[in-house]
C-alpha cells in the first residue's frame, strides 16, 4: 500500500469518512501497517468497543461535549477497526455495515418512512418490537420466546432489565414497587441466612446465587422506578469516589495518610464529609 497522501498527513486539513477508512487501512496493512493494530482481532476488540460506548455515556453523564465528541470518534474508530477485519476476510465492509443500518431504520419507522400511524413514543417502542420479532422469523429463527433476541454479549445488569421488560410485556410483573421491595427484603434475609453458616468459602456457590437473585430484585426495582441501573450506578461510583477522595484530603490536611487511621477515624472522616456535602456551600 502507498503512502497516505500529504492531506492525511497535515492535522490541519479536514477529515471525512473516506479519509478515517483509508487510515484505517493503513494501520492494518500487512507491510507498511502498525504492528499493534495488525495483531488485534474482532475478540481482541471487543472490549475496547464496550469501554468506549461506556466513555461516551460517561461524557453524556458529565455533560462535557467536547469529551463527548473526542469519545464520540473513539467509538466511531471501533466500528471502522471491526468493518476493515471483516473486508479483509471478506465477510463484510463499511459500506455494507452503514447499507443494513440504513434500510434497518426505514423499516422500522414506517409511521415517518411509510404508511403506519403510531400514537406516541410507547407505541413506536412496540411497533419495533414487533418488527424486530417478524425479522427473526424471516431469518428463519425457531425461538418464539418473549425473550429471544436479547443478546447475551450485554452487561448483566442491562440483560436483565430487558429479560424483565420483555417478560412484563406478557403481563409477569409486579403491579407496583411494593411487592419489589418486599421481594428484596426477603432475598437480602436469604443472603443473610447464608452468611449465618460462617464458612463463606464453602458457601461461595449458594452466596453467588442469592446475592446474584439480590441484584436482580435491585434491577427490577429500578425499572419499576423508571431509573436506569447504569445511571444509578455511575452516580453512586461517583458519590463514593468524590467523598473518599475529600477523606483523603482531610487525612492529609490532618499530617496523615488514610492508611494510618483506625476503621473508626475513617468512618468519622466520612461522616465529616457527607455534613460537608449536606450543609452546601
Amino acid at each position: 500500500m502507498s503512502p497516505l497522501p500529504m492531506t492525511l498527513a497535515d492535522p490541519s486539513s479536514p477529515r471525512g469518512i473516506d479519509d478515517l477508512l483509508r487510515i484505517m487501512a493503513r494501520l492494518r496493512d500487512r507491510e507498511h501497517g502498525c504492528p499493534w493494530d495488525l495483531e488485534q482481532d474482532f475478540a481482541s476488540i471487543a472490549p475496547y468497543t464496550i469501554e468506549e460506548a461506556y466513555e461516551v455515556a460517561d461524557a453524556i453523564d458529565r455533560g462535557d461535549l467536547p469529551a463527548l465528541k473526542d469519545e464520540l470518534g473513539d467509538l466511531l474508530l471501533q466500528v471502522v477497526f471491526h468493518a476493515r477485519m471483516a473486508e479483509e476476510q471478506s465477510a463484510f465492509s463499511f459500506q455494507d455495515v452503514v447499507q443494513a443500518i440504513s434500510d434497518k431504520l426505514v423499516r422500522r419507522h414506517p409511521h415517518v418512512f411509510g404508511d403506519a400511524a403510531v400514537d406516541g413514543a410507547s407505541e413506536v417502542t412496540a411497533n419495533w418490537e414487533a418488527i424486530k420479532r417478524a425479522e427473526r422469523q424471516a431469518a428463519g429463527e425457531q425461538d418464539d420466546s418473549a425473550l429471544a433476541g436479547i443478546a447475551r454479549g450485554l452487561p448483566e445488569w442491562q440483560r436483565a432489565v430487558k429479560l424483565q421488560s420483555r417478560a412484563a410485556r406478557v403481563g409477569f410483573d409486579w403491579p407496583n414497587p411494593a411487592p419489589v421491595l418486599a421481594k428484596l427484603h426477603e432475598e437480602i434475609d436469604e443472603v443473610r441466612e447464608e452468611f449465618a453458616h460462617g464458612d463463606i468459602e464453602a458457601r461461595h456457590d449458594r452466596l453467588q446465587e442469592e446475592i446474584g437473585d439480590v441484584l436482580f430484585v435491585v434491577a427490577n426495582l429500578a425499572r419499576h422506578a423508571k431509573v436506569d441501573v447504569g445511571a444509578a450506578l455511575r452516580g453512586a461510583n461517583h458519590k463514593f469516589e468524590r467523598r473518599f477522595r475529600a477523606m483523603e484530603a482531610l487525612a492529609r490536611d490532618a499530617g496523615t495518610a488514610l492508611d494510618a487511621l483506625s476503621l473508626t477515624e475513617q468512618d468519622a472522616l466520612w461522616d465529616q464529609v457527607k455534613a460537608q456535602e449536606h450543609a452546601g456551600p
